[in-house]
């Protein structure tokens, strides 16, 4: 009979995490395909933070309810700035 006496080593599993804006193309593009107007409805989500708001069409959802609302709106400064003030 051996014994161990060492310590077991855990390896973490490395889940795939999109970024904000990734997210935020895929939920765009599924509210697209089923026919409903993307922005406003992800500023309904962004407001009240009702995930109803959102298509659960290609996971749009789930994915989007992986984020926190400040990081989304964090997401959508961080575009319009580098995109319209910074060049």
């Amino acid at each position: 009979m051996s014994e161990f006496h060492g310590t077991t080593k855990m390896q973490a599993v490395n889940l795939v995490k999109d970024s904000a804006g990734e997210i935020l193309q895929h939920v765009y593009r599924a509210l697209q395909a089923k026919g409903y107007d993307p922005i406003a409805q992800l500023t309904g989500f962004i407001l009240t933070g009702d995930p109803t708001y959102i298509t659960s069409h290609e996971s749009a959802r789930s994915l989007i309810c992986r984020l926190e609302r400040d990081e989304i709106l964090e997401e959508l400064v961080r575009f319009y700035v580098q995109n319209q003030i910074e060049g």
